[in-house]
């Protein structure tokens, strides 16, 4: 009997000693996880935010790569710590919850002076003299108009019809365009162009920008394309909660883009949070990084060196001063 109470006795303290190794891994963390959705400013923001982590604050970093619904998973979990870009209304349902049950805080907004929708290169409302090209649809103002110039944006797939390059398959954006169409009646003389990829979208805009065609589709700001390619977004009404949970008939919402963490980062890296709660930018200074990404050909971290180099005095002022010290040192 008094070695069956020993044995139990072990038993217990071995089961506490592994509850209180889990409570303290909850409340200290070695290594600080980023998630990577998919797309290049999140890349670059991610990068800056390491750089900073890594040499200021001594933190080792990675990136889990994966789609915004798995990703976004994650940082629920726990698996990933860090979100640079949450862009809350593209999933404002899941975000919504996240927040509400408290799986992840938002720490800062990363930027506001976003745009998304349809775009056409300016050059097919005004033309480009210096370029040659005239004007193909110079009274082309907003979304609904579309439906006026099939002969303008052939389709090349499909004689006597448009086409417009949507988001890619399985985005929200895609789906709420999709609705547009009916919404505009769009579909009675356009084709509603459905890419596989972001890139297979770019690719399309590429060719035909170079080569001074018409093109219209989804896309949005910052990326490399808005800031290398003079591009018009087209216009509709002024966003509406109710008009557009109905129809989609008007602009898309306003989009923060956020900077969020996994519940528990407060208690396991209280001075990162600190300095995630000033991470602040906008359009136009992510843009910069995305510009020289395209035009050095050059990786996200690359730029985000290029780019930290350029703007000290502003991350400069998230941290604090012996922090800023050690990562100009090492930049």
């Amino acid at each position: 009997m008094k070695k069956i109470t020993i044995f139990l006795f072990a038993a217990m303290l071995a089961v506490l000693a592994a509850c209180g190794s889990d409570s303290a891994s909850k409340d200290k963390i070695d290594k600080i996880v980023f998630a990577d959705a998919g797309w290049d400013s999140i890349r670059v923001h991610n990068s800056i935010a390491q750089k900073i982590i890594e040499e200021g604050f001594g933190y080792k970093t990675d990136v889990t790569s994966g789609s915004t619904a798995a990703t976004i998973q994650g940082l629920r979990r726990g698996d990933i710590n860090v979100y640079m870009e949450i862009w809350t209304d593209n999933i404002k349902e899941v975000y919504d919850e996240a927040i509400k049950k408290g799986d992840i805080k938002k720490v800062s907004t990363n930027f506001d002076d976003n745009d998304q929708g349809l775009y056409v290169p300016t050059y097919v409302i005004k033309g480009d003299k210096d370029r040659g090209i005239k004007p193909m649809a110079p009274d082309l103002k907003t979304v609904a108009d579309l439906k006026k110039y099939p002969d303008v944006f052939k389709d090349p797939e499909d004689s006597g019809r448009g086409r417009i390059i949507n988001g890619p398959s399985g985005w929200e954006v895609e789906k709420a365009i999709t609705e547009k169409f009916k919404t505009y009646g769009l579909d009675e003389t356009m084709n509603n162009f459905i890419p596989g990829s972001d890139s297979a979208a770019v690719a399309d805009l590429k060719k035909a920008y170079e080569s001074g065609k018409p093109w219209v589709g989804y896309y949005w700001s910052p990326t490399w394309v808005t800031a290398k390619y003079d591009l018009t977004l087209l216009e509709e009404a002024p966003f509406d909660e109710k008009k557009w949970n109905k129809d989609k008939s008007t602009a898309f919402p306003p989009n923060d883009v956020v900077v969020a963490v996994n519940k528990d980062m407060e208690k396991q890296a209280p001075e990162v949070v600190a300095f995630l709660k000033k991470y602040e930018t906008s359009n136009d200074l992510t843009e910069e990084a995305l510009n020289y990404m395209k035009e050095k050909d050059a990786s996200a971290e690359e730029a985000a060196v290029w780019w930290m180099k350029k703007h000290e005095d502003l991350w400069g002022s998230w941290v604090k001063d012996d922090v800023a010290k050690k990562v100009k040192d090492a930049l």
